[in-house]
This record gives C-alpha cells, structure tokens and sequence, in this order.
C-alpha cells in the first residue's frame, strides 16, 4: 500500500488574505503580454466580487506598436505609434476602472546597477522574448528578496516562453513561502528559478534568430498564431488556482500546440 503523501505548495497567506491589492509586475506587453493582462483584468473582477481586494498591475514595456504587432497583439490600427504598455493600461483602465500603471522603459537595472524604480512587486510575470532579459529579472528579484520588511516584498515569479508552436510557463517562489503544518499532504516552501533550473536550454534557445519581425507574416513564420493566447490562458490558470484554491500540485507545465499536448511540471 503506497502511504506517499502528495506533494503541493500552499499559496503564501497574504495572497489569500491581503489588505490592499495585490502588486503585480507585468513584464512585457506583446504577443503574450497584452493577452496575459486581458486576463488579470478578469481576475481582478472576479477577485473584487469575491471579496478580495484585487490587483493593482503595473505594466513594463518600452516598446511602441507598429504594423507588425496588429492581429497577433491586442492592438488596433489607430494605436500604431504609441507606447503598448500606455495603449494597454490605458485601455483596462477604461474598461475596468482601475488605476493600473504603465512604464515604458525596460525592467532593468541602469548603467549605476540601481534597481529600477516600482520595481518591487509581490508577484512578476515575464512574457519577454530574450533569454538575457529573463536571467536579469532573477538578478533583480534575488537581491529584492534580502529586504523582507516590505509589506510588497517580492514572492512568486510566473514566466511565460515560446517558439513557434511551443511553449512553457513556470511558476518559481522568490525565497521559501512558509507553509502550514499537514497531515494529508507533503508541503513544498520553496519552487526553483526558470533561470537556475533551466538556465542551459535557455541559452541554447538564445542561439536562435530573435530579430524583430517587420510583417504579421514574418511574425508568423516564428510564432504561430495561438501559441501565445494558449499558454496566456493556462498559465493565469494557474495563477487563478493560488487564489482560489490557496494551494497547487503544479508549478507550470509544456504545452506543444501542434499536436496538442501538454505535460503538467508537479512541485516536486
């Protein structure tokens, strides 16, 4: 008889429990980006109803929108020119009356190796397209986590990747989420950084051609058309699940959109 408890990690409490919204950095506004906060924007809502205090999202990216982004992003003709993080927080606040922010400059340290400014958050998501940008977020959040006095003190990091018909989101903890005392499962405090457990494959990607795309057409040729509203709805799934349920047996999973397959990644 096989006695092993199932292993899940507990939502740390004060995501349950907050009493103000939420900080979420949100770090990049393209292809996966604009639809990842299409998604917050629902969660918010439901949140609220469900007597929570909701998110407040701050939205990093100091790209401006052009002709290529149309059809595959959340943006319109009419937008061309601007800022997408302006166009899209813009947009969520007139939806949803929020008063999310927008940042249209990159989510780096500067030339003194200063932290950039609202750079703390209780939860970061990344949907960004280089590899070095992924390995300087988890520079930033490492050294954020040595200040635990902060009632915003960063927790989880959600980051999203893909290639053209696949892709991965992995949830990682900052430092150990103290977990309760149980006896029907086996807890895990602590959830590894994409960047340390996956930092080889993640510089073989690099080798490939990351250019930016001039044409939807070309755009295409690297990414296919859904990979990135798929991962964007099962990885805010995933999300959802450590608000609602306060606890996961999962901390991501690879989804192969050519073939349909997804294959969970348990906690432990």
């Amino acid at each position: 008889m096989n006695t092993e408890k199932t292993k899940v990690h507990f939502t740390d409490n004060y995501l349950i429990n907050p009493t103000n919204p939420i900080c979420i950095n949100l770090i990049g506004a393209g292809g996966t980006g604009s639809k990842v906060l299409t998604s917050l924007m629902e969660m918010n809502h439901s949140l609220i109803e469900l007597g929570h205090a909701g998110l407040q999202v701050r939205l990093w990216d100091d790209d401006s929108i052009t002709s290529a982004n149309l059809g595959r992003q959340r943006f319109a003709q009419s937008e061309t020119g601007l800022y997408k993080s302006v166009s899209l927080i813009n947009r969520a606040n007139r939806w949803s009356g929020t008063n999310w922010k927008a940042e249209t400059v990159k989510f780096e340290k500067d030339k003194f190796g200063r932290l950039p400014e609202n750079a703390r958050a209780i939860i970061t998501i990344t949907c960004v397209d280089n590899v070095q940008a992924r390995f300087g977020v988890a520079e930033i959040l490492k050294e954020m986590s040595t200040c635990r006095n902060y009632s915003d003190t960063p927790k989880y990091w959600l980051d999203f990747g893909n290639s053209q018909h696949t892709g991965q989101v992995l949830l990682s903890t900052i430092s150990e989420i103290k977990q309760p005392s149980s006896e029907k499962y086996q807890t895990v405090a602590s959830l590894p950084m994409v960047t340390d457990e996956f930092a080889e494959l993640l510089q073989q990607s690099e080798e490939q051609d990351d250019t930016p795309s001039c044409s939807l057409s070309e755009a295409l040729e690297k990414q296919d058309l859904f990979i990135n509203s798929s991962l964007a709805q099962m990885g805010c799934s995933l999300l959802w699940g450590l608000f609602r349920n306060g606890m996961t047996q999962y901390r991501g999973f690879f989804l192969n959109l050519k073939d349909f397959r997804s294959q969970p990644i348990k906690v432990a």
